[in-house]
């Protein structure tokens, strides 16, 4: 049986490998890191002092970029002393709060893509009372409510993560504090926590998909509609960066959470967490810089003064 002794803290193994090979990978997420934060300001910077940028998709962007510098400084420094040490220990109270923040970081963007789609809807399919629809204010409040959203979804599940006891085994087979592997340690009943994830999932993984589709269907739909060729690869040029945010935000979210458990495959798991938590916030800033002349020509006059 367990030791009925409670657990106050947890160890998180991270990826279990030789030492040379935990080296080489955390030299890696140290220039992914701080390409991600010099990225990510960097689109903030620009969004804040070129007035060309002063429009909703940009705003939006730089939320985005917010969002990505969170999950990332959430997930990544604790994941430094991980890897040089094969592993680190961490508070209960340490554990909760980083689950919370990642938690309430996804949620955000969940919805923040949400709304993206929906001003990209807007911009192509009703192009002529677009500037009376996506006034600032409105802009402002789409942004409040996906932050409030965002942050209070987690909230029950989090406060309910918090109230299970924990006794006896503490070893965390991740690299960061997820529900999944907390629901596996506890020796308290998870009805309720199962019951709270399934109730306040099922709107998250079902609405926004729902809204972004219905979006993108439309549009591409409307493009299809335009004679001139040069206009209709304009108007899908507006929207390919967020599509394939989009894209990869939901692959390597839903791939690391519909792969079963197997010890087999937990590594799998764990590279494709490592995609969402870490590079996915690494790549958004060049998917929107590389792809974007207007945020390009904002970059080369940044340089220039």
């Amino acid at each position: 049986g367990r030791n009925l002794t409670a657990v106050t803290e947890f160890f998180l193994l991270g990826f279990q490998a030789s030492k040379w090979l935990r080296i080489s990978l955390f030299c890696l997420l140290l220039v992914v890191y701080c390409g991600t934060i010099c990225g990510n300001l960097l689109i903030i910077t620009l969004v804040s002092t070129s007035k060309d940028l002063h429009t909703p998709m940009y705003f939006f962007i730089s939320q985005l970029s917010i969002s990505d510098i969170l999950l990332s400084s959430d997930i990544v420094p604790n994941n430094f002393h991980i890897l040089l040490n094969n592993g680190r220990a961490i508070t209960f109270i340490g554990c909760i709060t980083q689950f919370y923040f990642f938690a309430a970081s996804e949620a955000f963007e969940c919805f923040l893509l949400t709304v993206m789609s929906y001003d990209r809807y807007v911009a192509i399919c009703n192009p002529l009372h677009y500037s009376s629809i996506m006034t600032r204010t409105y802009c402002m409040n789409m942004a409040v409510i996906a932050w409030c959203f965002g942050f209070s979804y987690p909230i029950m599940t989090t406060v309910t993560t918090a109230m299970l006891k924990f006794c006896g085994l503490n070893v965390i087979d991740h690299f960061y504090c997820d529900v999944s592997p907390l629901l596996d340690l506890a020796c308290s009943d998870t009805f309720i926590l199962h019951l709270q994830i399934m109730l306040l999932g099922s709107p998250i993984i079902i609405i926004p998909p729902t809204v972004i589709i219905t979006s993108y269907v439309k549009i591409i739909v409307a493009i299809l509609r335009i004679r001139s060729s040069t206009s209709r690869h304009k108007a899908f040029s507006t929207c390919s960066s967020h599509l394939i945010v989009v894209f990869i935000f939901y692959w390597t979210l839903l791939g690391a959470y519909i792969f079963p458990t197997q010890e087999q495959i937990f590594n799998t798991k764990k590279l494709l967490s490592l995609l969402y938590t870490v590079f996915t916030p690494f790549i958004n800033p060049l998917i929107y810089s590389l792809r974007n002349n207007e945020i390009r020509k904002a970059i080369i006059k940044l340089i220039n003064i």
